[in-house]
């Protein structure tokens, strides 16, 4: 489709119904050359740098002889679709719309195709490509709501938070092969822990845009928050004190929970839903309690890859050997690859004096018992769903649907990032990471697109847009 882009193109811009006016558009380098030989703009009009509008007669032949016209030029690449552009306003009657193409075809423009004159302005810049989608969301939308998120994102409300974070990444990413050219003086360009500050940060974007997405293409706005760990990890009880029912059977026996118990609560004014599941642990094929093991880490798994926030577990006590599974930072760096991650030390009233939070890896600590935490858990829920929101402007289904596996592939990328950095795996492999989570951020907006993309993106058009 980005082959011939140059050609003048001609198309019926408007409804073949009967109406007071009609419009027939033009655009490519020969613009203005077709226009004269259609005899509706004369020599001098056509030096002209200006955008101008002229009455002029175009001869359709028998039968139907010469009509009035309109003539509405922009000469120059100051147009929707960077070239010269023009268009034929004349009386709405399908024949006399389609003799107007017709002599337009004659005089030197080919039939444009479905979206060409969007894919223009797109591959002109003038457009990003969630934009161009957004102007296909303002033409179809059949209702208030749908039409301010397409011209909501038409606006740019959508694009311009995802280009300001790639160049955010692309100067990080500057800074670490910088360190890397010069890995033999003694020059820190930017340090570890700023890097995965300002990574998490950037991870944490993605996910809330991914979300709003999510939200547009049909899901519900209830954010869901899976509660995962290891066995007799408190999740349980969490579930029954954060929702204030007896939901989940709560016992000492580590391993009750099989199959996936579901609560609605609120707070704030937003919606949850809260999923415990069952506790991760890894049993031998020999144990006979193994396949029912094995079907409820896969209904967990389930929830897990839907959630919106991963509420990960940690026994104070000392009772969480989460070192005990074959790969703990894979476990934690897969939670935090799909969703905002919150680590949560439970059974506070029960922690040794000798507790340390930091080691555990948790970011609170909670009691079920005492409800000592419970409140600071649903204030860093409340203010995930508060900055969801923030940003809330919608988009096309269109684009929500292009754009999920991209986003997800950036995500992905700067959770590996994180982790090598975490685990000093060297600047090399973090640094290829944040290169693919740049080139996923591209696709989305359009800064790295392929022929086929373009071909799926405008081929949904109809023709003349």
């Amino acid at each position: 489709m980005t082959s011939e882009a140059d050609d003048t193109i001609a198309a019926i811009a408007s409804p073949m119904t009967p109406a007071p006016r009609g419009i027939v558009r033009l655009s490519g380098h020969d613009c203005i050359d077709v226009l004269c030989r259609m005899k509706v703009l004369d020599t001098d009009e056509a030096s002209g740098r200006r955008p101008f509008r002229s009455s002029k007669t175009l001869s359709l032949g028998e039968p139907l002889g010469a009509i009035e016209v309109d003539v509405m030029v922009w000469p120059t690449q100051r147009s929707y679709t960077g070239q010269p552009s023009a268009e034929l306003h004349l009386i709405g009657s399908a024949p006399l719309l389609q003799s107007s193409l017709d002599a337009a075809i004659r005089a030197g423009a080919r039939a444009a195709r479905p979206g060409e004159f969007t894919m223009r302005s797109f591959l002109a810049g003038r457009l990003d490509l969630t934009q161009a989608e957004a102007v296909l969301g303002v033409i179809e939308a059949e209702d208030r709501g749908t039409l301010d998120q397409a011209l909501s994102q038409l606006a740019g409300n959508l694009s311009r938070p995802l280009q300001a974070a790639r160049s955010t990444l692309l100067d990080l990413l500057a800074d670490v092969e910088a360190g890397l050219d010069f890995v033999d003086e003694d020059i820190e360009f930017i340090s570890d822990e700023a890097l995965i500050q300002r990574l998490d940060e950037l991870r944490l974007l993605l996910l809330q845009t991914r979300s709003q997405l999510s939200d547009r293409g049909g899901a519900s706005s209830t954010i869901r928050v899976v509660l995962r760990g290891l066995p007799n990890a408190g999740k349980s009880r969490l579930l029954n004190v954060l929702s204030r029912t007896e939901s989940a059977i709560v016992t000492d026996q580590a391993g009750t929970t099989r199959d996936l118990v579901t609560v609605e609560s609120s707070w704030g004014g937003h919606s949850f839903q809260l999923i415990d599941t069952a506790g991760l642990e890894s049993r031998e094929e020999s144990d006979p309690e193994a396949p029912i093991s094995q079907e409820a880490q896969l209904h967990a798994a389930e929830a897990a890859r839907g959630a919106d926030v991963h509420v990960w577990c940690l026994d104070a006590t000392g009772g969480d050997d989460f070192e005990s599974l074959k790969s703990p930072d894979a476990v934690l760096a897969e939670a935090k690859r799909s969703a905002q991650l919150i680590c949560v030390a439970t059974k506070r009233d029960l922690m040794p004096t000798d507790w340390n939070g930091e080691s555990m890896r948790a970011d609170l600590a909670v009691s079920s018992e005492s409800g000592a935490g419970i409140d600071s858990l649903i204030e860093q829920l409340v203010q995930f769903a508060e900055q969801r929101d923030a940003g809330e402007t919608g988009s096309v289904i269109g684009t929500a649907a292009r754009c999920q596996d991209s986003l997800a592939a950036a995500i992905e990328h700067l959770a590996q990032a994180i982790q090598w950095t975490e685990q000093a795996a060297g600047h090399e492999l973090v640094a290829a990471e944040m290169r693919l989570a740049v080139e996923a951020i591209g696709e989305v907006t359009g800064q790295v697109y392929t022929d086929d993309i373009l071909d799926r993106v405008f081929g949904r058009f109809c023709i003349g847009k």
